[in-house]
């Protein structure tokens, strides 16, 4: 299968924006200028690369790329795609940070969260400016404005590493990698309301488009469980071997996707019945694959869903590449290469 690649734009623009929690913000000149990002593309934070590329959703292409902190891990696309957002998880002066994206402009900013916060899972609340951020050495659940650079909240989650966050609008749902938990907290209030076990290494967590579902996938213990939405209570555990590490939907909630790093398989899953429908195998043989965060080998993590045709894009982190799945199939159909160690995908819809 062959690798995309034709075009390299400059790298991004870098306009800082020193913010701590309850100071106000300093800007600098952008320095280089970045087209806006055309219709259809995925977004890739290379997390050994510390970039983020923007590709051609049409051919694989890369159309440009900008500078994010240190180790990107989690990417996410505001509802109207006017802004993306970037945590970078490094506990270092390059990281500790967001990267905000403005699509339009092309723009970039770094909001500063402060020595030891080590954000990680983002997540937009859906009609507001607002993100969520989760601050693992805070053990915290940060409300951020990102518009202003500042948290507006921060929501004790209890101990444990709280890794990742989704929120269905009313509530945010954290998965702690550690204790094998999640918690839900209510953001009217800000306040924990209910926190059960799901199975150990809990760390991939989705909200089921349509229903009043929380998948969570549950690395050390090979399952995914999922959880009602009001009280979290169990409403069933599949089995998912092989470590797994991240769960996204299909846009119309019918398919749960989960990648099992260790196994480089994705498993997928039809979300009403509950049954395991595909298993897609995602290494390729005789390939030495790099070293990374996570050890030697293809390791996919990221997994996202394209809303406007059927494909299904993984970014495999040993490989510094995007398997391509065909979603109607149920078949890896292309490889895009990417910078070094991908993890994090977002989308950019055709407008």
């Amino acid at each position: 299968m062959r690798r995309s690649i034709r075009c390299r734009m400059g790298a991004g623009v870098l306009l800082a924006l020193a913010v701590s929690a309850c100071a106000g913000t300093r800007s600098e000149p952008a320095t280089t200028g970045v087209p806006p990002p055309v219709a259809g593309e995925l977004l890739v934070g290379n997390k050994s690369g510390d970039s983020v590329w923007r590709i051609s959703l049409a051919d694989g292409r890369k159309l440009g790329e900008f500078a994010s902190g240190h180790q990107p891990h989690e990417i996410g696309v505001a509802a109207d795609a006017a802004r993306v957002l970037v945590s970078n998880y490094a506990d270092d002066p390059r990281g500790n940070s967001l990267s905000l994206f403005d699509t339009s402009s092309g723009e970039v900013r770094t909001v500063q969260l402060g020595k030891g916060v080590r954000p990680h899972g983002l997540a937009p609340i859906p009609g507001s400016s607002d993100w969520l951020v989760t601050a693992e050495g805070l053990s915290q659940l940060l409300r951020v404005d990102v518009a202003d650079g500042r948290i507006v909240r921060r929501m004790p989650v209890g101990e444990g590493i709280a890794h990742m966050v989704a929120t269905d609008g009313r509530a945010a749902f954290v998965t702690h990698l550690r204790s094998g938990t999640l918690t839900r907290v209510d953001l009217s209030s800000g306040q924990r309301t209910h926190t059960v076990e799901t199975g150990a290494g809990a760390e991939g967590v989705a909200v089921r488009p349509g229903a009043d579902e929380v998948w969570v996938g549950n690395r050390a213990a090979d399952t995914v469980t999922v959880h009602a939405s009001d009280d979290l209570r169990l409403l069933a555990t599949l089995p998912s071997p092989g470590f797994a590490i991240r769960v996204a939907f299909t846009a119309d909630g019918r398919h749960a996707l989960v990648t099992n790093a260790h196994a480089a398989r994705l498993a997928v899953f039809h979300a009403t019945s509950r049954r395991q429908v595909a298993d897609v195998p995602l290494a390729r043989e005789g390939v030495a694959y790099r070293e990374t965060l996570l050890g030697q080998a293809a390791l996919p993590i990221g997994v996202i869903a394209d809303p406007s045709r059927p494909r299904v894009y993984v970014a495999i982190s040993g490989g510094d590449e995007i398997a391509v799945v065909d979603s109607e199939r149920w078949q890896v159909v292309d490889r895009w290469q990417t910078g070094r160690e991908p993890d994090a995908l977002g989308l950019l819809p055709p407008r």
